[in-house]
């Protein structure tokens, strides 16, 4: 017999990009909670140190929960970026 909780949290699922791209300077993100969001890359020491054309090699990672620069070593997660939280996170220390 399946018991329903009928005030259960609703399960949110995790932010996630269903793209990015680089225009400029500014890295953007289309996220799966229907915004569009962008910031500039000088955020980040090492995206701010980057030539365009590294700065353009931006992929999606982990589902699209992160954004990786890979010849940069630099991953970012997309909820950090969402929610204004600009730290750097070496993919060496990625669980």
């Amino acid at each position: 017999m399946n018991i329903v909780d009928p005030i259960a949290t609703p399960v949110i699922p995790p932010l996630s990009a269903l793209r990015c791209w680089v225009q400029g300077r500014r890295i953007y993100l289309e996220i799966n909670d229907r915004r569009s969001i962008s910031f500039p890359a000088s955020k980040y020491a090492t995206l701010a140190d980057a030539s365009q054309s590294e700065l353009v090699k931006v992929q999606l990672q982990a589902g699209g929960q992160a954004i990786q620069w890979q010849s940069l070593d630099e991953e970012i997660q997309v909820d950090d970026v969402a929610n204004n939280r600009f730290f750097h996170t070496s993919k060496a220390y990625v669980a």
